[in-house]
């Protein structure tokens, strides 16, 4: 009798506990649902994928929120940004900074900021395109890539881009990065 109560008790609290989530989360969704729908993304209205609201986009590595910085490769100023996500605003941080550069895998040149920046509210991983500064969160180094990357990673995270041809990038041994004025 014991045994046959108990067992009613926990499947009694296991329902309740399963309509609370179930209310929760079509609560939740429902309030979500139109902010998401009503608001198209910029950076991707061609790709089928679902218009996302707008406040995902500040948090996001969206390209169209750019923050100008300084940056001199070897001695010459080229013209950049960081774009609104958690992980370059930790980057500016910092600023200003001089990294010396090394190569790595014949596509980027990296280098190791004075700390590992944050990683919360990464933006959508994407495929990091050539003058794009990135942060590798599992290593906690700042690469610039001089030819595009392989595919999207979320380990890898794009905070701006430097425009600058491919062949004054592959060359860089010296980079610094400043605040704008």
């Amino acid at each position: 009798m014991t045994f046959t109560f108990r067992r009613a008790l926990t499947a009694t609290a296991a329902t309740g506990v399963l309509l609370l989530a179930a209310t929760a989360c079509s609560d939740d969704s429902s309030a979500e649902q139109p902010p998401s729908t009503t608001s198209v993304s910029s950076s991707a209205p061609a790709s089928g994928e679902p218009p996302t609201s707008a406040s995902a986009s500040p948090s996001g590595s969206d390209r169209s929120t750019p923050m100008d910085i300084r940056v001199t490769i070897d001695g010459q100023e080229v013209e950049a940004t960081l774009n609104d996500s958690p992980a370059a605003r930790d980057l500016a941080s910092l600023l200003p900074l001089t990294l010396d550069l090394k190569d790595f895998h014949g596509t980027e040149r990296i280098a190791d900021p004075p700390r590992k920046l944050t990683t919360e509210n990464a933006p959508v991983p994407q495929a990091p395109k050539t003058g794009d500064l990135t942060y590798y969160a599992p290593w906690g180094n700042l690469a610039i890539f001089y030819k595009d990357g392989p595919s999207a990673s979320s380990d890898l995270l794009v905070l701006g881009h430097i425009n600058a041809d491919a062949d004054q990038l592959s060359g860089a041994d010296r980079i610094t990065i400043e605040a704008a004025s």
